[in-house]
C-alpha cells in the first residue's frame, strides 16, 4: 500500500509539474494564467499531503515537492503553512437537518453533533488551531460557520431577522468549548465527558436556537 501511495503521489506531482510547465510555456497567456496555474497546482498537492500526513506533519518543503516547484513558491503565494492549510482547506460540518427535531431536544442534538465532528476530523481541529493565530485561518473558520451553520439556525429560529446573532452565540458556544478541550486542552474540560458538556451546553444552545426574547 505504501508503494502505490508513493507512486500515486509521484504521479500527482507530475501531472502538478505538467500544468504548472504548459501554463508557462504559454506566455501568451499572461502571468495571471500562470498565476492561476501554480496555486491550483500547490492547492491540489497541499490537501493531498495534508490529508496523508496531518497538519502537523505535512512541510512546505513537501507539498513544493509534490507540486514540482520550488518551496519559496508556495510561500510566495501563501507566506507560510498556516495560510497554505487555510486555504486548501475543505470542511464539511455535515450539521443535521433540525426541522424534524422535537423542539426541546434541538440543542442537544447539535452539541452532540460538535462533539463527535471535533473528535472526528483532525482537519476541523487544525482550522481552530491556525484559525488562532493566522488572519487567513480565521476568515476560513468564519466563513465555515457563516455558510454552513446559519442556515441551521434559521430551520428554527422564531425570527429570521436574528439568525446572524443567534448563529454567532451558538458559535461562541460551539468554538469555545472546541478552544478549551481540543486546542488549549484545559483539564477540566478535556476530563468533562460528552453527557456532562451535553448537560452543560445544551440549554444555553436551546435557547440561542429557539428563545422568543433573550
Amino acid at each position: 500500500m505504501d508503494a502505490e501511495k508513493a507512486a500515486e503521489q509521484r504521479t500527482r506531482a507530475a501531472d502538478a509539474g505538467a500544468a504548472v510547465n504548459v501554463a508557462v510555456a504559454g506566455g501568451a497567456a499572461g502571468p495571471h494564467r500562470r498565476s492561476e496555474a501554480t496555486r491550483a497546482a500547490i492547492l491540489d498537492a497541499a490537501r493531498d499531503r495534508f490529508a496523508a500526513d496531518g497538519y502537523e506533519r505535512a512541510t512546505i518543503r513537501a507539498i513544493a515537492r509534490d507540486a514540482g516547484i520550488d518551496p519559496s513558491m508556495v510561500m510566495r503565494y501563501y507566506g507560510n503553512k498556516e495560510g497554505l492549510f487555510a486555504a486548501a482547506s475543505e470542511i464539511d460540518l455535515r450539521l443535521p437537518d433540525l426541522s424534524g427535531t422535537p423542539h426541546e431536544e434541538t440543542g442537544a442534538r447539535l452539541v452532540r453533533h460538535f462533539l463527535d465532528r471535533w473528535e472526528g476530523d483532525e482537519t476541523l481541529n487544525a482550522l481552530v488551531r491556525v484559525s488562532v493565530t493566522n488572519a487567513a485561518g480565521g476568515e476560513r473558520l468564519q466563513a465555515v460557520f457563516r455558510d454552513q451553520v446559519a442556515p441551521v439556525v434559521a430551520a428554527v429560529c422564531p425570527d429570521p431577522a436574528q439568525v446572524p446573532t443567534r448563529a454567532a452565540l451558538l458559535a461562541s458556544q460551539i468554538l469555545g468549548m472546541a478552544l478549551a478541550r481540543y486546542v488549549l486542552k484545559l483539564p477540566p474540560a478535556v476530563d468533562l465527558d460528552h453527557e456532562e458538556i451535553v448537560e452543560w451546553l445544551a440549554p444555553s444552545v436551546q435557547r440561542y436556537l429557539t428563545a422568543e426574547r433573550p
